[in-house]
């Protein structure tokens, strides 16, 4: 068996710069990728959050806390700002030791982030969960 260090990427829309907000929206997209991929947050090496800079009220990173990634490395940053780019969006590079192929990776992207990549929004359908909130 070989495990290989891969990356699932994800991004959401948030309704406000709010911490309720952020951490909501980051928690929809987190449970999406687990449920999806049948992640376990020990096989979880690091993840790195970024929000576009008009959301600031809290680290998504928390939501990660909260759902028990606990004993993994996580770090959080504003993502660039490009004139014109999707506005109070939250992304997340979660790197993953897995058995999977890069094929076999679902990606998530919820909300108006499924704009930014229609065809993995597309791939991901099927693994959809009731929004919470």
């Amino acid at each position: 068996m070989t495990i290989w260090c891969r990356g699932i990427r994800g991004a959401i829309t948030c309704d406000e710069n709010s911490r309720e907000a952020i951490l909501a929206a980051t928690r929809e997209m987190l449970q999406l990728m687990i449920a999806s991929n049948d992640l376990r947050p020990e096989d979880v090496a690091s993840a790195i959050f970024t929000t576009t800079p008009d959301l600031n009220a809290e680290f998504p990173a928390v939501a990660a806390r909260e759902l028990g990634w606990v004993d993994t490395a996580l770090m959080c940053g504003h993502e660039m700002s490009v004139p014109g780019s999707l506005p109070r969006c939250i992304r997340v590079l979660v790197h993953w030791n897995t058995e999977r192929t890069a094929r076999e990776v679902i990606h998530i992207y919820l909300r108006g982030a499924s704009n930014l990549r229609p065809e993995l929004a597309a791939q991901m359908a099927a693994f959809r969960i009731p929004h919470e909130g």
